[in-house]
């Protein structure tokens, strides 16, 4: 059941990093997920401090993750229709076959978005989908960040009880 645990704990922070990209999965609360995998298991001592102050900051995130890219998009001038084209823009973005199709899709997206929303006023457009293309990036690079430090505190504690995981195999 350990290494059960184990193998589905790796999958839940490796997951997290990929959900960092995707808007549909929360990358850190993902990660969490997998840490707390790895503590329910046997072998990992449960540290409840830990495990509550990583949770903590996964929510932080979670809770950012919605607001950094309004404030750049507000802090620029933008509208909803640039956080929504964002978004979609993102969606295209990932399923594209284009390279950095995740940037330029977000940024055309906010762009098409604004223009939408004010087709007359290009340079508002403009500087508006730059702000929320700002925020996407911002709460992006975030949420990568904490995923990968709980993904290296899930190698690292895996790596300090490894022993333990295999030690039914070493008969």
């Amino acid at each position: 059941m350990d290494i059960f645990l184990l193998l589905l704990g790796f999958t839940f922070v490796c997951l997290g990093i990929i959900g960092s990209f995707l808007p549909v999965l929360p990358g850190p609360i993902t990660s969490w997920v997998g840490l707390l995998l790895l503590h329910i298991t046997d072998v990992v001592p449960t540290d409840k401090t830990f495990l509550g102050v990583t949770f903590a900051i996964a929510l932080l995130i979670f809770v950012l993750d919605y607001i950094i890219p309004s404030i750049g998009t507000k802090k620029f001038g933008g509208t909803k229709y640039g956080v929504y084209g964002t978004t979609i823009g993102l969606i295209i973005g990932l399923i594209s076959p284009i390279p950095f199709g995740i940037l330029i899709g977000t940024f055309t997206g906010a762009l098409i978005g604004e223009l939408l929303y004010d087709s007359k006023d290009t340079n508002r457009a403009l500087k508006a989908s730059f702000g929320a293309f700002a925020g996407f990036l911002a709460s992006t690079t975030l949420k990568f960040s904490i995923s990968l430090i709980f993904f290296a505190m899930f190698l690292i504690q895996f790596w300090e009880y490894k022993g333990s995981f295999f030690s039914i195999f070493n008969v």
